[in-house]
Formats: C-alpha cells, sequence, structure tokens
C-alpha cells in the first residue's frame, strides 16, 4: 500500500535517473565532483591534547560524513574507486565517508582541513587509473645491457693481482 497515509519509513526513496542538478551553493570536491551542503552533516567536539583552558572550553575538533550517494558529478567506476580507497575512513553500515580533523586551534581552520582531505580523496578517485601495457626492451637495449656488464666485469677482472712470474 503507498499513498500519504504510509508512514514516510516504509516508503521507497524515488530511484534518481540521469545526472544531478548541481545546486548554486554545491561544495566542489574536485575536477567535476560536488555534493549539497544540505547532505553534510557537521559534529563538532572538544580536541583532546595540550592546549589549557582554550582546549576544555571550545568545540573545535570537527568531525564530516557524507553519504557516498550525495556526491554528485562523479562516474560510477570513481564511486567504485572512492569505497576502495576510502579505507578507515567509510563506514561501510552506513555507506558514508567521515573525515576527522583536530589539528588547528579554530573550528573553522579544521572544518576547511576535512573539507580538504575530502577534496584530496575524491579528486584522486576521479581520475582513471592509467592501464599499463607490458613492454619488451629493443634489440639495442639489450645489447648496451650487456656491453655494460662486459665492461663491469672486465674493470673487476683488472683490479685482481696477477703473478706474471
Amino acid at each position: 500500500m503507498t499513498g500519504p497515509d504510509q508512514p514516510a519509513r516504509d516508503r521507497e526513496a524515488p530511484q534518481e535517473t540521469g545526472p544531478r542538478h548541481r545546486p548554486g551553493d554545491a561544495i566542489g570536491l574536485g575536477a567535476a565532483a560536488w555534493v549539497d551542503p544540505s547532505e553534510v552533516t557537521w559534529n563538532f567536539s572538544r580536541s583532546g591534547g595540550p592546549g589549557g583552558q582554550h582546549v576544555n572550553k571550545t568545540s573545535t575538533r570537527a568531525e564530516l560524513r557524507v553519504p557516498i550517494r550525495a556526491i554528485g558529478g562523479i562516474e560510477p567506476d570513481a564511486i567504485e574507486r572512492l569505497r576502495e580507497r576510502a579505507g578507515h575512513l567509510l563506514l561501510q553500515s552506513r555507506d558514508e565517508i567521515r573525515v576527522v580533523s583536530d589539528e588547528h586551534r579554530s573550528q573553522r581552520r579544521n572544518r576547511e582541513a576535512c573539507l580538504e582531505r575530502l577534496s584530496a580523496l575524491v579528486g584522486a578517485c576521479e581520475r582513471r587509473p592509467r592501464v599499463r601495457r607490458k613492454t619488451r626492451p629493443t634489440r639495442a637495449s639489450k645489447e648496451r645491457r650487456l656491453k655494460d656488464k662486459k665492461q663491469h666485469s672486465r674493470k673487476k677482472q683488472d683490479r685482481n693481482w696477477r703473478d706474471d712470474g
């Protein structure tokens, strides 16, 4: 049964087809990748470590969470590379990426650091890895290698002491 009386949790979300529209306030994550700011979840907490009263009173540690499905402008194979490359940043149960920063004293700089890390990860996954093609050494390179080996051997042999007695 589907309809207005059905609870929202029981209704399935409509499947999107084709490229999504990039909102004007989208956060750029790479050459073409972006994420809608409404899909990004920020959490702030107190940082650990030294810092005295400042660190004990302010919530400067930033945690960014973004669902992988929310990243737009990226090809499906790049999404798979992102899942493989994310490592410990990927929360598999929720299929979202979690980036944390507490290296700076200000919340703003930690937010920027989180976005930079996410952008670097997505940007690296956007580019297709080059396929390595096997090559064989040329005849001239084989000859050069053998010539160098002979010269090296001759040099070592000339260092030996001989009794020409």
